[in-house]
């Protein structure tokens, strides 16, 4: 401060602003045969029955995921509980094979109709809705 008082007055002092911003990206990989119970195959789509959904899921709970149909991510939450995040049209999810990646919001939910699934190749897809998956009745 007494720097800028002992300065020639001829002279002008100009101020400057830094602002640092993070960026967090979350990583859900793809369940491996044997870590997760039922084992997950394209075989077992007919296994599963959609009923409604929630709006949103907490990102904290997502343990892995799974692609067992063309439009849409299975996620398998940390109580076993599954979801399926259905896709928005057109959009392909052979292309998550490797996982994919998830900016979370401040309220650490993924929600349909706001978040969107990055794959590793750099496609992103919005999320239309989630269903719940129980599994089928023979």
């Amino acid at each position: 401060m007494m720097l800028l008082l002992a300065a020639p007055a001829a002279q002008s002092v100009e101020w400057a602003q830094l602002t640092i911003e993070r960026r967090v990206i979350v990583r859900v990989p793809m369940a491996s045969k044997g870590k997760v119970p039922p084992p997950v195959s394209p075989d077992t789509a007919k296994d599963w029955d959609e009923k409604k959904g929630p709006r949103c899921i907490a990102l904290r709970s997502i343990r892995a995921a799974s692609i067992i149909v063309l439009n849409g991510v299975d996620l398998i939450l940390a109580d076993q509980h599954r979801y399926r995040a259905r896709l928005e049209k057109g959009c392909d999810s052979a292309g998550f094979y490797s996982g994919f990646y998830v900016e979370p919001h401040a309220d650490g939910s993924l929600c349909s109709g706001r978040d969107e699934l990055q794959a590793r190749s750099g496609m992103s897809c919005a999320i239309d809705s989630f269903r719940r998956l129980v599994a089928a009745d023979d």
